[in-house]
């Protein structure tokens, strides 16, 4: 269980202070059935009312719990592909 994929971790990366909030930022890895996901996740600490003088456990832990929550409620869509909509598939035309 070293490996990232190999336990499906949401792991801290840090925190990082923007001029709008400051996020606790994660990166997600997993590989299974031939599928490798990878991702970054940024959570605002103040959406969860949290403060910069809280200690860094109680940050870590709850912006991980939010973003769990947020990646199971979350419905991914395909883009819709059809040629109704594109004219074209992207190719170059030449002459």
């Amino acid at each position: 269980m070293t490996k990232l994929e190999d336990n499906n971790l949401i792991k801290f990366k840090n925190i990082t202070k923007k001029k709008d909030a400051v996020y606790a930022n994660f990166s997600v890895k997993k590989i299974s059935s031939g599928i490798s996901i990878s991702s970054t996740i940024s959570v605002d600490i103040s959406y969860l009312e949290l403060h910069s003088s809280d200690t860094l456990e109680k940050i870590i832990i709850s912006c991980a719990k939010r973003a769990v929550a947020e990646i199971k409620k979350t419905d991914f869509i395909l883009d819709d592909f059809s040629l109704e909509k594109n004219d074209f598939l992207g190719v170059a035309q030449l002459g």
